[in-house]
C-alpha cells in the first residue's frame, strides 16, 4: 500500500479500531500464484510484546494448500471511506476518495489443533454475544466442534510490517475540509458520517 507521510500514522490505536470494526479482511498469498480469500480475522494480544493476527479459511482453499509455516502473506484491511465530490471545494479540483486501511505484511505459522479450538471460540464468542439467543462452542459438543475443525485451515499471522493509512483530507484548506465534513454529515451513508467524525479527530491532533 502506498502511504504518503500526510496521511501515514503510526497510531496502534487506530490499528486495533479499524481490525475490530472491519474484521473481514482480505489474506493475500503469492507462494504459487497471487491468491487471496475474505477471512475473519482476530488480532491477539495476549502477550503485548508479540501481537498477531489469527484467522482460518477452507481447509480444501487452494491457497490452504499452498501455505506452510514461514510463507509470507499481507492481510488488507479496509475500514470507513467515502467518495468526495468536487462540487465541495471553493475552487475546481478533482472528485477523490477519503479512506481509512491497514495493511499487515506477517510469516505464516500454522495452528495445532488446541490453538485453532481456542481461536473458534473467541470467534464465536465475539459474534455471538450480540445475537438473542447465542450458540456458543460448548453448547454444540466437543466431538461435533472437533469433527467441523478438520476443515478448518488455521494460521497465526506474526507481523513483519504494519501499513496504517487515514487519507482524510489533510492536503485541503481550512475552509475546503470543513465544507467536506458538513456534505459528509449530511449523508445518510454510515460510513460518510464515520469519515466525517475521523476528519473532526485529525483535526484535534
Amino acid at each position: 500500500m502506498f502511504v504518503p507521510k500526510l496521511y501515514r500514522s503510526e497510531d496502534m490505536d487506530v490499528m486495533r479500531e479499524i481490525i475490530k470494526e472491519n474484521s473481514f479482511a482480505l489474506l493475500i498469498s503469492s507462494v504459487d500464484k497471487i491468491r487471496a480469500t475474505h477471512s475473519m480475522m482476530m488480532l491477539n494480544e495476549n502477550d503485548p510484546e508479540n501481537v498477531y493476527i489469527e484467522t482460518h479459511i477452507s481447509r480444501v482453499n487452494p491457497q490452504a494448500r499452498t501455505l506452510k509455516n514461514g510463507d509470507e502473506v499481507l492481510c488488507d484491511f479496509l475500514g470507513s471511506h467515502a467518495y468526495i465530490s468536487s462540487s465541495w471545494y471553493d475552487h475546481i479540483n478533482v472528485s477523490t476518495w477519503n479512506y481509512e486501511a491497514v495493511q499487515i505484511y506477517g510469516k505464516v505459522e500454522l495452528m495445532n489443533h488446541d490453538e485453532l479450538y481456542a481461536h473458534l471460540e473467541k470467534l464465536t464468542s465475539k459474534y455471538e454475544n450480540f445475537q438473542q439467543c447465542p450458540v456458543m462452542v460448548k453448547d454444540m459438543g466437543k466431538e461435533f466442534v472437533e469433527k467441523e475443525m478438520k476443515g478448518a485451515f488455521g494460521m497465526k499471522i506474526l507481523p513483519t510490517e504494519i501499513f496504517i493509512k487515514q487519507k482524510l483530507s489533510q492536503n485541503r484548506k481550512e475552509n475546503d475540509f470543513q465544507n467536506i465534513i458538513l456534505h459528509l454529515e449530511e449523508s445518510t451513508d454510515d460510513n460518510a458520517r464515520k469519515i466525517a467524525e475521523k476528519m473532526k479527530l485529525i483535526k484535534k491532533k
